[in-house]
């Protein structure tokens, strides 16, 4: 069996989801390829599975006739659906998405990508993740739906034991644009800076890939505030270190902050679980799926600074409930959001694909 996974770039969690999948679908034998049509910082972090960066038809159609796949799962990128079906592919294909943005954006982009989805695709795939569920049976109820969760972590991806740093940290990962709420994170963080003057806040972020009025939001903010000081930002920091950062910031008396206003599934939430890294996030949808309230993390209503701050202090002064929420968190990522229960439910979708097809 030959699949073919596609998006605009490898970056960010589409680039892990990718990822982890064709790890996790080439260790039962099934050959994966990815193809991007742009190229992203993401790309050094894969090294087990062919990449293909094309972008011109007839680098495109090459591939698909040199390699004669069973199933192409398209990502956000109805063009190249599209594309794919002219240049001649007749064999399974389906759409997937994975997080849209803002609730209003994805609306849009759903409503206005329907009637070619219906044309180019037999099947939906997406996560867990009320707002794509609702949106996606009310403008395409008569398509085969599949949803289930996206797989987190590999063999070697998990907590590591490093010296405890002298100061706790907040961190926050993400890009620096609307949807991933920089400006809340910061808020957050200078309110608990006047109370514990020790913290670092540390932000990881792709410097290639943002918003440039956001960017300049966020520059001027730093520079008023005067936060600079205490902030550290790191860019592009391979895949792999992330689960050692992420250890790092648990064993240091910090968290994770996710401030996101929309998620459809929210990658850095889940790694930093794996990782024995408590978190806070707000109530951003798809992290419902992994972060259950005072059990294995803690959720709070975006917006609301005084709630983000108390809880930031209860993960980080109670020490029973950090204890108990580092432990449970890890434990329900393991099982719940294993690469093969991934790859199980991956392939009952594929089978019954065929089936409908036969």
């Amino acid at each position: 069996m030959k699949v073919l996974f596609t998006f605009y770039n490898p970056s960010g969690g589409m680039e892990t989801l990718n990822r982890v999948r064709c790890e996790a679908l080439s260790a039962q034998g099934i050959e994966c390829h990815l193809l991007y049509t742009h190229h992203g910082e993401g790309r050094r972090n894969i090294r087990n599975t062919p990449v293909h960066i094309l972008s011109s038809d007839e680098e495109i159609q090459y591939l698909l006739t040199a390699i004669s796949f069973d199933l192409i799962v398209v990502c956000t990128d109805i063009d190249l659906a599209e594309r794919i079906r002219k240049l001649g592919y007749s064999g399974l294909l389906v759409y997937e998405l994975q997080g849209l943005g803002q609730i209003e954006e994805a609306r849009e982009v759903i409503a206005r990508f329907s009637s070619r989805i219906y044309q180019y695709a037999d099947a939906l795939v997406y996560p867990e993740t009320a707002h794509l569920k609702l949106l996606l049976k009310e403008y395409l109820p008569a398509m085969q739906h599949y949803c289930f969760d996206d797989p987190v972590g590999l063999p070697n991806f998990g907590y590591t034991a490093y010296p405890p740093r002298k100061y706790p940290v907040l961190a926050w990962v993400g890009r620096i644009q609307a949807n991933k709420n920089w400006r809340e994170f910061l808020q957050i963080g200078l309110r608990l800076l006047e109370s514990k003057p020790q913290l670092y806040l540390w932000m990881f972020t792709d410097n290639t890939l943002y918003d440039p009025e956001e960017k300049a939001g966020f520059d001027q903010f730093v520079a008023e505030t005067g936060v600079s000081s205490r902030l550290i930002l790191y860019s592009n920091v391979p895949h792999e270190l992330m689960a050692d950062y992420m250890s790092i910031v648990g064993d240091s008396g910090g968290l994770l902050c996710s401030t996101s206003i929309l998620e459809g599934f929210g990658y850095a939430v889940a790694e930093a679980m794996l990782c024995r890294c408590p978190v806070l996030s707000s109530d951003s949808d798809g992290i419902r799926r992994m972060v259950i309230h005072n059990q294995t993390g803690k959720i709070y209503t975006g917006g609301q600074i005084d709630e983000a701050v108390w809880s930031a202090f209860s993960l980080m002064h109670n020490r029973p409930l950090r204890a108990t929420i580092r432990r449970q968190g890890e434990k329900h990522i393991r099982t719940n959001l294993s690469p093969q229960l991934y790859v199980t439910r991956f392939l009952e979708m594929y089978n019954s694909l065929l089936d409908v097809r036969h």
